[in-house]
C-alpha cells in the first residue's frame, strides 16, 4: 500500500488525511475479523477457518482493484480487513497447536515469514506496475492480492486440523493420527495427547476414538469471554497481560509508519526521486524479509526472551539515532551526505532489528502461552489490540509528523520502545522447549518482583528460586524441562 498509496493520491486528487485513513482503516477493521476468528475457529475448527480467511480476503482485494472511487476503495478495504484480521489471528494459533515444541518458534514464526515475503514480492511488483499509466498500476498493485489467497486455500486442502481443536471435540482417534504424523517419534505423540487430553479436563486413561466432552471444557464460548476479562485466575491474568502487551508495543514501536510510509520518510531524509525512493522502498522489503529468516534460525535455539529483548533494544538506538539524522537533515540549509546515508541505515537497521525479534516473537508468544480452552480467544484479543495500535499509528503518522516534525515522530516511538523493553524485561517469562500444556502452571507460579529481588543478591538459593519463577533473567536459557516447581 506505501507504493499504491502515491498513486492514488495523484489519479483521485486525494489528501493527506484521506490517504492516512485509507491507509490505517484496513487494522481497523481487521478487528472485526480477529473478534469473528477466534469464535469461528472455535466452532468450524482451525482449518477451515484458514479458508474463510483466504475467501474473504479474496474478495477484498478484486474489490480493491476494480475500485473506480474512494467510497469504492473503502469498502475493498474494509472487506480485506476482515480477512487480514481472520488471518492474523488463526495462523500462529494453528501452527503452535500442530507444531512440536522443540519446533514450535520455528513453525509458528513462518506465517511472520510469508507476511514478510509478500511485503517484499509487493515492493518489487509494485516497482514494474509503476511503469504503467496512472489508472491501471495502482489497481494492479492493490488488485494482485488475489493470486496468493487462491495459492493459500488450494494449500489448505491439504493441511490436517489442529489436534488439539480435535481434542476439544472429543475426536482423539482423529487428533492421534495428527500427532503421530507432527511429532518427532510415536512416544512424544503418546505424551502430546496425554497432556492435550489433561488439559481438556479428560481423564488419562481414555483410549477411545471418540468421547463426550464436558461442556464446561469446550472452548466454543461458554464462559471463555468472563473466564478471561472479568474473573481471571491469577496465571490467566498474568498470561493475558503479556500476550496483550506484546502485541500493543509490537505495532506502538512505529514499525507500520515505515512499511506503510517509507517512500515518505526517504523524502524527509533527502532522496527526492521517486524512482530512488521505490528502490530504497524495496530495500526496506529485503531487510525484513532477511532477518525473519534468521529470526526462524534462533527462536528454538536461543529463545525467546533473549532475543527479544536484544531485538528491542537495537530497535531503541537504530530510533534515536534515526531521529537524530533528520534533524540534522532538516535543519541544515545544504545536503548532508553523511546523515542522509545515516538516516538510510538506521531505517534499514530498525526494520531489520524488528523482524529479527519483536516482530515473529509476538505473534509466537500470544499463540503459546493461553490455555487450551482460551488459546483461541485469547490470541483474538491481542491480535485486535494489535491491528488498533496498528491502524492508529497509520492513520495519524502523517498529522504526527507534521505536528512534531518526522523526526519528532521517531523520538517518540523510541521512548516508547524504551518502555517496552523494561515491561519485556520484567514480565514476560522463557517459554522454548516448553509445552503447550505447561503454561498456565509457569505463569501461575511467576512473581516478578522476588524473580528481580533474588536476581541482585546473587546466592545459588536465590538462583534456584528465580529459575521457579520462569528464568526471569536476561539470557538465561538453562534447562528448559526445569518446571516452574523447581523440579526436573
Amino acid at each position: 500500500m506505501s507504493v499504491a498509496a502515491l498513486y492514488i493520491k495523484k489519479d483521485m486528487h486525494l489528501s493527506d488525511v484521506q490517504i492516512e485513513i485509507l491507509s490505517g482503516i484496513i487494522n481497523i477493521y481487521s478487528l472485526i475479523g480477529s473478534a469473528a476468528a477466534g469464535r469461528t475457529s472455535d466452532w468450524i475448527g482451525r482449518r477451515y477457518t484458514i479458508g474463510v480467511a483466504c475467501a474473504i480476503f479474496f474478495i477484498g482485494a478484486l474489490l480493491m482493484g476494480l475500485a473506480t472511487n474512494y467510497a469504492f476503495l473503502m469498502v475493498g478495504r474494509f472487506v480485506a480487513g476482515i480477512g487480514v484480521g481472520y488471518a492474523l489471528m488463526i495462523a500462529p494459533v494453528y501452527t503452535a497447536e500442530v507444531s512440536p515444541a522443540s519446533s514450535r518458534g520455528f513453525l509458528t514464526s513462518f506465517p511472520e515469514v510469508f507476511i514478510n515475503t509478500g511485503i517484499l514480492f509487493g515492493y518489487l511488483s509494485n516497482f514494474g506496475f509503476s511503469k504503467l499509466p496512472l489508472h491501471l498500476g495502482w489497481r494492479f498493485m492493490l488488485g494482485i492480492g488475489a493470486i496468493p489467497s487462491v495459492l493459500f486455500a488450494v494449500g489448505d486442502l491439504a493441511v490436517p486440523e489442529s489436534p488439539r481443536w480435535l481434542v476439544m471435540q472429543g475426536r482423539l482417534g482423529d487428533a492421534k493420527k495428527v500427532l503421530c504424523k507432527t511429532s518427532d517419534s510415536d512416544e512424544e505423540a503418546e505424551s502430546r495427547l496425554s497432556d492435550i487430553k489433561d488439559a481438556a479436563g479428560l481423564p488419562p486413561d481414555c483410549k477411545d476414538d471418540v468421547v463426550s466432552v464436558p461442556r464446561t471444557n469446550r472452548s466454543q464460548g461458554e464462559g471463555v469471554g468472563m473466564e478471561l476479562l472479568m474473573h481471571p485466575t491469577p496465571a490467566v491474568r498474568r498470561v493475558l497481560i503479556a500476550g496483550v502487551g506484546i502485541h500493543f508495543f509490537q505495532q506502538a514501536s512505529g514499525i507500520d509508519a515505515v512499511v506503510l510510509y517509507s517512500p515518505r520518510i526517504f523524502e524527509k531524509a533527502g532522496i527526492t526521486s521517486d524512482t530512488h525512493k521505490l528502490l530504497a522502498t524495496v530495500a526496506v522489503g529485503f531487510s525484513k524479509t532477511i532477518f525473519i529468516l534468521v529470526a526462524t534460525i534462533f527462536l528454538d535455539r536461543v529463545g525467546r526472551r533473549p532475543l527479544l529483548l536484544t531485538s528491542v533494544g537495537s530497535i531503541i538506538l537504530s530510533l534515536a539515532t534515526l531521529a537524530t539524522s533528520l534533524t540534522i537533515v532538516d535543519h541544515s540549509t545544504h545536503k548532508i551526505m553523511w546523515a542522509i546515508g545515516l538516516s538510510i541505515m538506521m531505517l534499514l537497521t530498525f526494520v531489520a532489528s524488528f523482524s529479527i525479534g519483536l516482530g515473529p516473537i509476538a505473534w509466537v508468544y500470544s499463540s503459546e502461552i493461553f490455555p487450551l480452552r482460551l488459546r483461541a480467544r485469547g490470541t483474538s484479543i491481542g491480535t485486535g489490540v494489535n491491528g488498533l495500535i496498528s491502524g492508529t499509528i497509520s492513520m495519524t503518522f502523517l498529522s504526527l509528523s507534521k505536528a512534531i516534525t518526522t523526526s519528532g515522530a521517531f523520538f517518540l516511538f523510541a521512548g516508547i520502545a524504551t518502555v517496552s523493553w523494561i515491561f519485556f524485561f520484567t514480565f514476560l517469562l522463557e517459554t522454548r522447549g516448553r509445552g503447550l500444556e505447561e503454561m498456565d502452571e509457569l505463569f501461575g507460579d511467576f512473581k516478578w518482583q522476588e524473580s528481580l529481588h533474588r536476581k541482585s543478591s546473587g546466592n545459588g538459593h536465590d538462583k534456584q528460586q528465580a529459575n521457579r519463577n520462569g528464568h526471569i533473567q536476561f539470557g538465561d536459557s538453562g534447562d528448559i524441562h526445569t518446571t516452574t516447581n523447581g523440579q526436573s
